[in-house]
């Protein structure tokens, strides 16, 4: 391959032109991003950025020498609007057009918006949403109103209240994080948002938001009606596949690919938020991150050699703790408090752990606080899986 085209100047994009360097690529390289911005890290957006503890410059993903060391043609602010699949072309929304050899889309996920919402509700997924809403939250004291008790809207809900401000949280599920941890532990990290003085209403969702003078109005399902100073929706992602609208490639939820992420085409591949590998699109920063090695293996072999199949991971920091799970929780699975203590008030003092389990077996494990125990828990699910497919 003489030229290689990374579309998405993300974090999976970053791991990819890592890779084909480190796995001796010495073509041209070339990364288009929509964002001005260099490759940044967006976890810390909602938590140290928003509350002022992190500077831009702490974001930044790869320093001066690496980005030299990469050698790669960067394109940023530049959106990419279709691709030929038959010339392998990319074409960009300024009009120039990048024949390419192998393809990576990197291209991500975009904000779930709120149908009918007011232009001046936020949202949090890039640096420019960060940055408008940090400087909202610097007006004094305000009344916040977080639509989504996910991972975005509790960790952007904890910081709010750490800057002072009056939080309620609005989650149209019975409890946040139901399909990921199940009723008995979503309730118990549930008590995260009352120990940080933060309201959780839950059960009901939003029909309307609109102006009432100079506030918002955010009218409920139920008919009640909550008064904000400020609203932020945290209401999901939607994968960044329109711009291959017309090409040949499979999308359903993101771009179909196998468990190499590779397309039906070998030469494109598919990395990060955007790629549905195996059936799974998994919008974590370890798959951002481990996806990349398989995928460009496989794209300059020209067929799939390498796969993976990951122990799901995720954490979340909110209120001052961290929350972390690996594994596939499934209705029906037992749950076993196996270190610490929980109580109708939350985590004992020093978090627990807990294992869930299936037919006797191990499928996943949930912590709060308890780094180490889950670390040691999560390798040794994670040697269980490898075992059980070889």
């Amino acid at each position: 391959m003489r030229t290689v085209t990374i579309v998405g100047a993300s974090l999976a994009g970053l791991y990819a032109a890592r890779e084909l360097r480190a796995q001796g690529y010495d073509g041209r390289l070339v990364v288009v991003g929509d964002e001005p911005h260099p490759p940044y890290d967006r976890p810390p957006l909602s938590k140290d950025f928003l509350t002022g503890r992190a500077d831009e410059h702490q974001l930044t993903l790869a320093d001066p020498e690496e980005t030299a060391d990469l050698d790669a043609e960067w394109l940023l602010g530049v959106r990419a609007r279709g691709l030929d699949t038959g010339t392998r072309t990319v074409l960009l929304e300024d009009g120039r057009t990048l024949a390419t050899d192998g393809l990576v889309i990197a291209t991500g996920a975009t904000a779930r918006r709120l149908p009918g919402a007011p232009p001046d509700v936020h949202t949090l997924r890039t640096l420019d949403d960060a940055r408008a809403l940090r400087t909202r939250l610097t007006r004094g004291p305000q009344r916040v109103v977080v639509i989504g008790g996910g991972f975005i809207g509790a960790e952007t809900a904890a910081s709010c209240a750490a800057l002072g401000h009056d939080v309620t949280v609005l989650e149209a599920a019975p409890l946040p994080l139901l399909p990921q941890l199940g009723p008995e532990m979503a309730a118990v990290c549930a008590t995260l948002h009352r120990r940080g003085g933060v309201r959780l209403r839950t059960g009901t969702g939003v029909t309307r938001i609109g102006r009432t003078g100079s506030a918002t109005a955010v009218e409920l399902a139920d008919g009640r009606t909550l008064t904000a100073d400020v609203v932020i929706a945290g209401i999901g992602a939607l994968p960044n596949t329109a711009w291959l609208t017309g090409s040949t490639l499979a999308l359903g939820d993101g771009v179909l690919c196998d468990d190499g992420c590779v397309t039906a085409l070998p030469q494109v591949v598919a990395v990060g938020d955007v790629a549905r590998a195996g059936g799974v699109r998994a919008e974590h920063w370890t798959s951002a991150t481990e996806q990349p090695r398989v995928a460009v293996t496989n794209l300059l072999a020209g067929r799939t050699l390498a796969t993976l199949r990951p122990v799901p991971y995720f954490w979340s920091d909110q209120y001052g703790s961290r929350i972390q799970f690996a594994g596939r929780y499934r209705a029906g699975d037992t749950v076993r408090v196996t270190e610490g203590e929980v109580s109708d008030e939350g985590p004992g003092d020093g978090g627990f752990l807990a294992r869930y389990e299936r037919a006797g077996t191990t499928v996943a494990v949930l912590a709060v606080d308890r780094p180490r125990p889950f670390t040691r828990a999560r390798r040794a699910l994670g040697r269980a899986v490898e075992t059980a497919t070889t």
